[in-house]
């Protein structure tokens, strides 16, 4: 094909892709305008070893991924459930439920573990990973109590955390509608071009189809 033949696609049938885009970026808006909104808050824990060793710095940055499986369960998740409780916030979640929006990580070049909490409402969020953190560190408190001092690893708990929107993310849903909308629309176009490609509609496609070269057109009448 040549660029003429593009552009004369564009100009005929170029509102097709227009018309999809357009419906599928409000399509994606409205969706995204009937989700519920979902917060997300995150809290740091500093873990630190009591002396400044080199083999107790390495031993706590290889305990790290052993905290998070420690702290990732049920039990922690009842626990903040019965804080939740405690603090005239009862809940209607089980401790499953709870732990399924929370994720914990590690991070061993910083000696940190990180506490994501997701809810519909951003101030339980931050609590919830804000009491998660807290039962860490009691329960880290507890164990340094079992050792001597220069063999305990001290929990520091970061900022209180502040939330966020997780979802959902309208602008991007909206963006990301458009471009899918906008290459539905080209695959259209480009399949209608396919069907009607034997068709002859100017004299560049007889000379193209038959090799031969116009000499003359005939006039549409004037009605």
């Amino acid at each position: 094909m040549e660029l003429s033949d593009y552009f004369r696609i564009l100009r005929t049938r170029g509102w097709i892709i227009v018309v999809v885009a357009v419906v599928a970026a409000v399509s994606a808006f409205g969706f995204s305008r009937l989700q519920r909104k979902v917060y997300k808050s995150s809290m740091q824990v500093i873990v630190l070893p009591a002396r400044n060793d080199m083999g107790l710095a390495q031993t706590t940055k290889s305990l790290l991924r052993a905290y998070v499986t420690h702290i990732d369960t049920k039990d922690y998740a009842n626990l903040v459930l019965d804080r939740l409780t405690q603090d005239g916030h009862p809940q209607d979640m089980t401790p499953e439920q709870l732990k399924n929006n929370v994720i914990i990580a590690s991070y061993e070049d910083k000696n940190v573990i990180q506490i994501d909490a997701k809810d519909g409402n951003g101030e339980q969020a931050n609590r919830i990973a804000w009491l998660w953190a807290q039962e860490f560190q009691a329960w880290r408190n507890l164990e340094n109590g079992k050792v001597r001092k220069e063999d305990q690893v001290e929990v520091l708990l970061g900022d209180y955390p502040t939330y966020a929107k997780f979802r959902p993310q309208t602008t991007i849903n909206t963006a990301a509608g458009g471009i899918f909308g906008a290459l539905l629309g080209a695959l259209i176009v480009a399949a209608l071009e396919w069907i009607e490609s034997g068709l002859v509609r100017t004299p560049a496609d007889v000379e193209r189809k038959l090799g031969l070269a116009v000499l003359g057109v005939i006039p549409s009448a004037e009605r």
